[in-house]
């Protein structure tokens, strides 16, 4: 690991804990509804949306009136990105006069929206209409990441509850984490990516001349479409020479700055972050990561004051660090070695000017690879998915790293909410096995861990390696499935773990190498986005419902501490032995395998 490396990493921690721990003072005030500070002026706003909607913000939801409306609310939300897709065409906003999208396409993109996943089996830019862009994909990043949110408060409000029988009100969370959160964020920072060259206007796509004109070969076609064969029945071919680009235009500063507020990840342009009208600059990179960890790690600040201790909130925010920062280590290690598989290419790759030496195959060479691993590692520790190089060119453990971060359950920092909340369950279960060795009821937070909430604890952690491991098996044992393998063996293996690694745990990242928008993976995938998502959260909240109920017990000399470096420990390696011995077998026959064929003498 090089001192650039180290450098870097510790600059983005340092800076992400600068502007997590005030976050988190304003996150906790959104949660205990209460005035946020500067932005009073909201209030009227507020109360104005609550009026329109006929919410009673001052009544509160058990558990199950909760998940009731929070699915609601999403289904619905599925059904108007649906529509709005597959109607595109009749719409305004649309200067490319994109085509409706289709069947299969529109219902994964509707659910990966919703669910906070953002899989996109699509071009943007060659598939999407402006309208669609704004009001269907922006306006669930949105909601999505609300609704994460909305989920963490109810389970912190049953840890701080006494005997109480609600958890919130999901329309007031909703409401409150869009309003005096998400927006003012996401304004702050669309304005910031705008100076830094992310485009933001409504113009119809450039047709510019090239510098160099291009020379390439085409098959030659008959009127029906059919290639035109010689007498020795060999295909026809012209060459073609192309004097113009088309440049794509767009909205697109709005939505990349919710896409990493929210941790949502879809991207305006095919390249996503690796394009430089989203992600222009290294200082724009460096900005775009500390967003993706902003409200995750405010979260972790939140919970503390919620609860009235603290330190629970830095001992929760200290496991996720720990794991985030190895796993960075090990990625950026990986990719600054040379490639074995490149070496004998004659491949030149050592150091340059302005570039370490190392793995620079899939990078931005305006990023390089410190700047390239550390995105990698942000974007699938958080339950984001944007990135700005190829993970499927990385070495075969550089990009097993970011399925491994995705396959913990995204708890290292995670998605908005939803790594809080994944990692509270953890925390469950590390003082529900302390609890075990000393004979003790496991406590946590002066809440007695029982039967019902143990049985919910466990259905979050098996939904997502259930659907990810029988997703995979079902794809490489089909037809259908292996047919959009564009590699074959172990890499071909990993491709499709990682999309059903990415798809159940809400990520949105891909090894690009398979080809899924097909009926087969649309369906499939969606499938394991929606059921990652919402199968996951409803054990969540009936844990939170029945922590609500019980009273909270004083700490006595028996009671563990739940802030120091020990259970630190204890969680890390709860995390890490739950979250990997899943998936060892298909690593082994993934990642694992094609790293060992790399030194494999032919």
């Amino acid at each position: 690991m090089t001192t650039q490396s180290a450098l870097l990493l510790a600059a983005f921690l340092v800076a992400l804990l600068a502007l997590a721990y005030p976050l988190g003072v304003v996150l906790a005030r959104v949660g205990d509804g209460g005035r946020v500070p500067g932005l009073g002026w909201l209030g009227p706003v507020e109360r104005l949306l609550y009026h329109a909607a006929g919410v009673d913000a001052g009544k509160g939801m058990g558990w199950k009136g909760y998940a009731i409306a929070l699915m609601i609310f999403n289904t619905v939300g599925a059904l108007f990105v649906y529509g709005i897709q597959r109607f595109q065409s009749y719409l305004p906003l649309n200067p490319q006069a994109m085509a409706n999208v289709s069947p299969d396409s529109s219902f994964n993109t509707a659910v990966s929206f919703v669910a906070n996943t953002n899989w996109q089996g699509y071009s943007g830019e060659q598939t999407m209409s402006y309208l669609t862009q704004m009001l269907a994909l922006t306006c669930q990043n949105f909601f999505s990441a609300a609704t994460g949110i909305a989920v963490a408060y109810a389970l912190i409000r049953g840890f701080s509850s006494r005997s109480a029988s609600s958890i919130g009100n999901f329309w007031v969370d909703m409401t409150r984490s869009t309003l005096y959160v998400l927006l003012p964020l996401s304004l702050l920072l669309s304005v910031v990516l705008i100076g830094q060259g992310v485009i933001q206007n409504f113009s119809p796509y450039k047709e510019v001349a090239l510098i160099d004109p291009v020379s390439y070969t085409l098959p030659v076609k008959s009127a029906d479409g059919q290639p035109v064969l010689d007498a020795k029945g060999v295909a026809l071919t012209e060459t073609v020479v192309a004097r113009t680009q088309t440049i794509a235009m767009g909205p697109a500063a709005s939505q990349e700055a919710i896409k990493m507020i929210g941790t949502n990840g879809g991207g305006f342009f095919n390249a996503n972050s690796a394009h430089p009208y989203e992600n222009p600059t290294p200082l724009s990179n460096f900005l775009q990561m500390l967003a993706i960890f902003l409200i995750p790690a405010g979260l972790c600040f939140a919970f503390g004051r919620m609860v009235g201790d603290q330190r629970q909130g830095w001992a929760v925010l200290a496991a996720m660090t720990v794991i985030f920062v190895a796993a960075t280590v090990a990625i950026m290690v990986a990719e600054q070695q040379a490639h074995p598989a490149l070496a004998p290419m004659g491949v030149d790759q050592t150091a340059t000017l302005t570039q370490a030496g190392g793995n620079m195959e899939g990078k931005e060479t305006r990023f390089g690879i410190s700047a390239s691993a550390l995105f990698a590692a942000v974007t699938t520790a958080a339950s984001c998915g944007a990135v700005n190089g190829m993970h499927d060119s990385f070495t075969p453990l550089g990009g097993m790293v970011p399925m491994v971060l995705m396959q913990l359950g995204e708890v290292v920092f995670g998605g908005v909410g939803s790594g809080l909340y994944g990692m509270l369950v953890f925390a469950i279960m590390a003082v529900f096995i302390a609890g075990l060795m000393i004979g003790r009821t496991p406590e946590y937070l002066g809440k007695k861990i029982q039967a019902y909430d143990m049985k919910m604890m466990s259905l979050t952690i098996l939904v997502t390696p259930t659907l990810v491991l029988a997703g995979t098996a079902i794809a490489v044992l089909l037809d259908v499935g292996k047919v959009g393998m564009a590699n074959p063996a172990a890499h071909g293996f990993s491709e499709v773990l990682y999309a059903f690694s990415s798809a159940a745990n809400n990520n949105g990242s891909a090894f690009a190498g398979l080809s899924a928008n097909t009926p087969f993976y649309n369906t499939m995938l969606a499938i394991a986005m929606w059921f990652g998502r919402f199968a996951v959260i409803v054990p969540v909240l009936a844990i939170a419902g029945s922590l609500a109920a019980k009273p909270r017990l004083q700490a006595n000399s028996g009671t563990m501490p739940t802030h120091g470096p020990m259970f630190i420990g204890l969680l890390v390696g709860v995390v890490m032995l739950i979250g990997v011995l899943n998936y060892v077998p298909a690593l082994a026959l993934g990642p694992v395998v094609e790293h060992l064929q790399l030194f494999t003498d032919k």
